[in-house]
């Protein structure tokens, strides 16, 4: 095999299917880069049997051939080659799979391997997708991404619900504090959908995605696999299996207060009280609403603080805590520049929501002992 790139080019199909190889496996031959010029383009894949990316790099292929490569080391090598960028780097092993990779005055031996003993992606059906833009697939991960389950304690929480109902799909994520909920309109009508995708996945796609609102995204979705298929690039994923959550219970329309806020100052209030947290600070922002005025309140055991946000409120007053992190995160994603939040009881979900119904966030309070607030 000999192939020749640019090396802006093979390194941003590295920089791509990198993102699939395993950081730990006994399977030596996933720590590779399958480089596949048999046919009559070259295509770069990485596997690590949960997330599988493939992506085509355009390049001249002198020499058909295929082999496995030694991600991290193929990517220092040729990260390291030039710093121009536009320099001309070749690829050539022989039968034996030595590989020589030269560029300008570098020249790199390694040793390869047979390619066919790499895991080649699984194969999915083509024929049950839906189709949105970049932008839109980019937005929707950055919308809900943040409250997923960090660990595997529930498998359940580390993935998001994607569920398709005709024209719209509703995306869901949840960490058992909090839930995050985003609709979107879909130009087409599509058969109903409903897997759970892993949050690694959608992490990863997020990177790759250039957010361009004028490219599409193929979804393609199987029984027990996902795809997803953006410019030069195919993205396999594993579903996580099982029900998910019946989010409606836990939806109610609901409530005693009603306050609508800038977005701006609220969020700008938080990031102060945060000051005044710490990692495992458990203390709670206290948030007293009377007439239209929102009072937050927070001590810790480096100060307190206190400031005033004016509200359109309509309903009850309350008084009722939240871990501050948890209102910061919902608001920094929200593109509205007035918010509106609901609130029954102190010890009721709070849910922020627009009219329309693009986007709903629930919020557990926390508890907290009146007499010290």
């Amino acid at each position: 095999m000999k192939l020749t790139f640019k090396q802006d080019a093979i390194l941003n199909g590295i920089n791509i299917v990198l993102k699939a190889v395993p950081s730990k496996t006994t399977m030596s031959i996933l720590e590779c880069i399958f480089i596949d010029a048999s046919g009559s383009e070259i295509k770069l894949t990485a596997n690590d049997m949960e997330l599988g990316i493939e992506t085509k790099v355009e390049g001249t292929i002198q020499e058909r051939g295929k082999i496995a490569l030694e991600a991290k080391l193929l990517s220092e090598i040729v990260r390291k080659l030039s710093s121009s960028g536009d320099s001309t780097v070749t690829i050539e092993s022989d039968e034996k799979f030595t590989t020589t990779i030269s560029c300008d005055n570098s020249i790199f031996h390694i040793q390869g391997r047979d390619g066919e003993e790499f895991a080649y992606l699984p194969y999915i059906e083509r024929d049950h997708y839906i189709c949105l833009s970049q932008f839109s697939l980019k937005e929707v991960i950055r919308q809900t991404i943040f409250s997923i389950a960090p660990n595997d304690s529930n498998k359940m929480m580390t993935g998001e619900l994607f569920q398709v109902t005709g024209n719209q799909l509703k995306v869901v994520s949840l960490d058992g504090h909090r839930i995050s909920i985003r609709n979107i309109e879909l130009k087409d009508t599509y058969r109903d959908i409903k897997v759970i995708v892993p949050g690694k996945t959608l992490n990863e796609i997020s990177k790759i995605l250039g957010g361009d609102n004028e490219k599409e995204v193929l979804i393609f979705f199987s029984t027990n696999h996902i795809l997803f298929e953006f410019d030069h690039t195919i993205v396999v994923s594993r579903l996580i299996e099982g029900d998910y959550f019946r989010i409606d219970q836990m939806l109610s329309s609901d409530y005693e207060t009603k306050v609508s806020v800038n977005k701006k100052e609220l969020l700008d209030c938080l990031d102060r009280a945060t000051i005044l947290v710490r990692e495992n600070d458990k203390k709670p922002l206290i948030i007293n609403i009377e007439d239209q005025e929102m009072e937050l309140r927070m001590n810790s055991s480096f100060g307190s603080m206190n400031a005033q946000v004016p509200t359109h409120k309509t309903g009850s007053d309350i008084m009722i805590g939240f871990n501050p992190k948890f209102l910061i995160d919902a608001l920094r994603i929200i593109d509205d520049e007035e918010v509106t939040i609901y609130m029954l009881n102190p010890k009721s979900p709070c849910f922020i929501r627009d009219e329309e119904g693009k986007y709903i966030y629930l919020i557990l309070p926390v508890n907290f002992n009146a007499a010290s607030v």
